[in-house]
This record gives C-alpha cells, sequence and structure tokens, in this order.
C-alpha cells in the first residue's frame, strides 16, 4: 500500500505479460488489487463506529447473521460505500500510468491514453484536447452527482464523534 506504483512497475510489467494479463482485464484485475487494502481499512475504520446494539436487537428478533448484516449494517454503510465509490472511481478514470505500461503496444486504451492523441511533440491540437477533456468529466461528474448525498452524509457523520 505504501510503496509507489513506479518500483513495482517494471517486475508488474513483466509479470502481466508472462501470465497474459497485458490487456484490459489484467488492468481491471490490478486496480482491484491495488486498491483492496485501502477499501478495507475504510470499511474496517467505519464498521468499528456502528453500534454492536444493531446487532443484538436483531438477534433478539430472530435474525440470522445474513439477514443482520444485508437488512441492517449494509443499509447504514451507504454513506461509506459512497465514499470507497468515489475515491476509487476518481483514482482509476484519472490514471494514465497503469494502463500505458500495461498495455502498451495494443489498440486498445483507456480515455486518458486516447485524450494523448491530442498532443504530440511538436504541437498540441487544444479544440480536440479540450472537448475530449470536456467529454471525459461528463460520466465521474454524473456518478458524483448521483453519490453526493451519501457523501455529504459520510463527510458529516465522520465530523461529530
Amino acid at each position: 500500500m505504501f510503496v509507489p506504483f513506479a518500483v513495482l512497475m517494471m517486475p508488474l510489467v513483466k509479470q502481466t505479460s508472462q501470465i497474459g494479463l497485458a490487456n484490459r482485464a489484467g488492468v481491471i484485475l490490478l486496480y482491484v488489487v491495488f486498491f483492496m487494502p485501502m477499501n478495507i481499512l475504510l470499511y474496517a475504520g467505519y464498521l468499528k463506529n456502528i453500534p454492536i446494539a444493531l446487532e443484538e436487537a436483531a438477534c433478539v428478533d430472530g435474525a440470522s447473521v445474513w439477514q443482520t448484516y444485508w437488512k441492517i449494517i449494509f443499509p447504514n454503510m451507504k454513506p461509506m460505500h459512497a465514499t470507497v465509490a468515489v475515491l476509487t472511481a476518481m483514482s482509476t478514470w484519472n490514471d494514465v500510468m497503469t494502463p500505458l505500461v500495461i498495455m502498451s503496444g495494443s489498440d486498445v486504451n483507456t480515455l486518458p491514453l486516447a485524450q494523448l492523441n491530442f498532443q504530440s511533440q511538436f504541437g498540441t491540437n487544444y479544440n480536440l484536447a479540450f472537448a475530449s477533456y470536456l467529454l471525459a468529466l461528463l460520466p465521474i461528474l454524473i456518478f458524483y452527482i448521483v453519490c453526493q448525498k451519501q457523501i455529504i452524509n459520510g463527510v458529516v457523520n465522520g465530523a461529530v464523534k
């Protein structure tokens, strides 16, 4: 979790090409692996703040462990779900280095890699570049607007102890 990607880059490129994961599925798998520790830490910290009395009350009412989790604990974690989703989505959406080194040489690109086509050594086509930046901004902006209520609730819940 604390090792920068630049240190892991060359061994990772070699291993993914040997395994046959130098493609889009390999990049998705790497994102899952890289963001798992931080997401687990966020969830664990949030779960410690949920009172055990909720689980005990569900047990007294006759709920099983799975029913307690899916009907009581999981819905109470909505702010953390939104926080994890936004942090992970923003980090993966803006990442250029991972797909660049893993999928180099293939004709399949992610959106940030496709935006590099508008810049060359001798100039930049600003009209097309800024149009592509605005179009790339729309999905993540819509995602944030949809999750905005939960994000604000998560910030407010974490501010007061």
